[in-house]
């Protein structure tokens, strides 16, 4: 494994680009826009400052990092040579089937076809290519460079082959794989997801304000950050596309995404990425503060 491709310059792609870099991969990063690629290269670099001025990196790891990034708005390009293809796209399936689809035809033979998905069905991805062996769930947690975890997710028919080299891969970039068999939501959003939405349902029959929710599960549950804040930072678009992908994979109405939800994503109150969710973020995300619309009357 020496040459890296990630699709995707978001927030997820352009965390797992730094972290294949950091460790001296070559980074092929592919995204539709220029201008989303040269806003991926900002993130990273501001996120190797952060590492500088933590005393964790030098300045010239930063440049080192930087150089081993290749950002393209060339498909073919920047997946031609690649051993390994990490998709970090919207977390859409059709978007998703039809980038695996083109992989399947633009990759060697022997690339290992990745996805960070959150949710969505590994095996059902895989069925878009002709090398199911060689697909996988690596499924990042953000912020991917300071997150230890690696979901290793298995579809139905990801070889042994496949599993134990993107296992020994993930704690190459010191990361800690943990495998989960290919379910709608894996483990860590099957487990998250509810509880987000619970918090969000309680907030909608008034039971307390967002302040009190995100306060008591802190203080009383030693949760580094509330529910309703963690779900801003996540992207309430994004949770609402996990519940979506719970509740029609497994047909249980506990999965049903509150109404409360689906307004504001309508809305498109979408969280820190919007600027406002349960919190407004017009002053940056470190500067929130409960969103006017949810302040007592």
């Amino acid at each position: 494994m020496k040459n890296i491709t990630v699709i995707g310059a978001g927030t997820m792609g352009n965390g797992i680009a730094h972290v294949f870099a950091q460790k001296g991969y070559a980074v092929h990063l592919v995204d539709t826009k220029q201008e989303l690629l040269e806003r991926g290269l900002l993130t990273i670099s501001k996120n190797l400052d952060r590492q500088i001025a933590k005393g964790t990196i030098t300045e010239s790891e930063k440049e080192q990092t930087l150089k081993n990034i290749h950002a393209t708005t060339d498909f073919n390009t920047g997946t031609a040579h690649a051993d390994l293809v990490v998709e970090a796209a919207t977390e859409n399936l059709e978007i998703k089937l039809k980038i695996f689809s083109e992989l399947c035809a633009s990759t060697p033979a022997h690339t290992i076809l990745a996805s960070n998905t959150s949710s969505i069905s590994i095996t059902r991805i895989a069925a878009a290519t002709r090398r199911p062996d060689k697909v996988i769930g690596m499924h990042f947690m953000n912020p991917v460079p300071i997150m230890k975890l690696v979901e290793i997710v298995r579809g139905y028919n990801t070889s042994d082959e496949t599993t134990k080299t993107i296992t020994e891969l993930s704690k190459a970039l010191d990361k800690i794989p943990v495998p989960c068999n290919d379910y709608p939501g894996f483990v860590s959003n099957r487990i998250l997801m509810p509880m987000i939405n619970e918090a969000i349902i309680t907030l909608h029959e008034g039971v307390a304000g967002v302040e009190e929710i995100d306060s008591i599960m802190r203080l009383g549950m030693a949760h580094p950050m509330g529910p309703l804040q963690l779900a801003d930072f996540i992207g309430l678009d994004v949770c609402l596309a996990i519940l979506r992908v719970l509740f029609d994979g497994l047909g249980n109405p506990k999965y049903a995404p509150c109404p409360l939800l689906i307004n504001m994503v309508t809305a498109g109150k979408l969280g820190v990425k919007s600027g406002e969710g349960f919190y407004d973020y017009s002053e940056g995300p470190k500067a929130s503060k409960v969103s006017p619309m949810f302040l007592k009357k």
